[in-house]
């Protein structure tokens, strides 16, 4: 519900106060400023800014809703890829099999504390460049190779992405000036003169809810990956976890085999 309507809550509990000191500055009299054609232009003015940082917002955010895809793609090739190369010492696909599982491990981590810290994933991503390095040396078929290369390099493409969209931010400055520009706006119809109260109401609540539902909306989808977390803009990444479960399965279905074998 949350997910929801969790931005339209928190809008309509700010459209709730400014109505309540809308009546306060009304009831005393010390509304001050005219209606003209400048207030429609600033309104107007405000939501074209806040328009543009949403149209960039919006490039990363589709972006980042393939992300979590193409992650699980990468891993579930990379770790089926092993099933196919043939060594004498098994240690070294167990091995594979073994980094491979912990660097989803490590992702996951991450994602479960709100951060990204490629200080954790490269070490993982480079037991598993090892590993490949070490099979090549043993003679393995060079397509394999070669595509269990190409595997690495997209998930490490993808984790250098995920480090900039969760750790900076789209044009901080075009926020700070979208949030003055709305406080700026919201002050004003606070202090305009309208005849009646509830043509005020009206014109207030309307205004500050389009406004302060877009401002939330930018922030949550500014960071995406916001696991665990009561925001409404997240991109899903159970398809992540699924994998994981399914990692834990193939092992036990392996080790049920090793130890019939025995």
């Amino acid at each position: 519900m949350m997910k929801k309507f969790g931005i339209t809550l928190k809008a309509a509990a700010v459209v709730a106060v400014f109505m309540l000191i809308k009546f306060a500055i009304h009831a005393g009299g010390g509304e001050f400023i005219v209606a003209n054609p400048v207030l429609t232009a600033l309104v107007a003015g405000v939501i074209f800014t806040i328009a543009i940082i949403f149209s960039g917002i919006l490039s990363d955010y589709k972006e980042s809703e393939k992300i979590p895809g193409e992650l699980a793609a990468s891993l579930r090739s990379l770790y089926n890829d092993v099933n196919f190369i043939q060594v004498k010492d098994k240690k070294k696909t167990d091995d594979l099999r073994t980094h491979i599982k912990d660097l989803l491990q490590v992702m996951l981590a991450n994602f479960e504390g709100n951060c990204w810290r490629l200080s954790k994933v490269i070490p993982s991503l480079n037991h598993i460049a090892d590993d490949v390095n070490d099979l090549a040396k043993d003679g393995i078929a060079p397509p394999f190779i070669i595509k269990m290369r190409n595997e690495l390099t997209t998930i490490d493409r993808i984790s250098y992405r995920i480090e900039i969209i969760m750790e900076t931010s789209f044009i901080p400055a075009a926020y700070h000036i979208a949030t003055i520009a709305t406080a700026a706006v919201l002050a004003v119809l606070l202090f305009t003169k309208t005849d009646h109260w509830y043509d005020a109401s009206l014109l207030l609540g309307s205004v500050t809810f389009v406004l302060i539902s877009l401002l939330l909306l930018i922030r949550d989808m500014d960071n995406p990956f916001e696991y665990g977390r009561a925001s409404s803009a997240d991109v899903d990444l159970s398809i992540l976890f699924k994998l994981k479960n399914e990692f834990e399965i193939v092992n036990r279905y392996d080790s049920h085999l090793l130890n019939r074998d025995d």
